[in-house]
């Protein structure tokens, strides 16, 4: 389980606030680190995303310390990391929020396993957004007997794995 996670924004106070009305939460500055926010869920997980300034790293602590901040001069606008959360808002609350902000933003399916609202924020950083419907099928569909089944070619006995055109049962004689 993921308690929280941190991304990097041009401006982190705008986007700690979008996460947090996706999220229908609240967003807050985060004291420990310079020029961060923090978008907060309210939910009983504590689900929490840190906002850090573009340009600041998080770089080893020397010895004992903790981490701390590291300035990169050009700082990356993409890269390869990505989340996806959810929400309880309906795709079309969320589809309109991404064009209020004038960040790409597209319903997707992932495969006919599951669809997702990719939310880039800031036009940079890829959020897959994922209504209450869409965590149903994610659920049902990212398992570890589905990836099973991929990495050894058949499922295992007795397993259903359901994809949305049809269900696959491997219930044998």
């Amino acid at each position: 389980m993921i308690f929280h996670a941190s991304i990097a924004a041009d401006e982190p106070a705008r986007v700690a606030n979008v996460i947090a009305d996706i999220w229908q939460g609240e967003a807050f500055r985060f004291p420990p680190w310079p020029g961060a926010y923090v978008a907060m869920a309210g939910d009983d997980r504590g689900s929490t995303l840190e906002v850090y300034p573009r340009e600041h790293t998080i770089a080893p602590g020397e010895g004992d310390a903790m981490a701390q901040p590291q300035i990169e001069e050009t700082p990356l606008r993409l890269s390869c990391f990505h989340l996806a959360i959810t929400t309880e808002r309906s795709p079309q609350e969320i589809l309109a929020i991404g064009a209020r902000e004038g960040w790409r933003t597209v319903r997707c399916s992932r495969g006919g396993f599951f669809d997702i609202i990719e939310l880039w924020l800031e036009n940079g950083l890829l959020v897959e957004v994922l209504t209450g419907e869409m965590q149903d099928d994610y659920r049902t569909n990212v398992n570890l007997n589905l990836w099973r089944w991929k990495k050894q070619g058949a499922p295992a006995a007795g397993t259903e794995i359901r994809h949305r055109e049809s269900t696959i049962s491997t219930t044998r004689p």
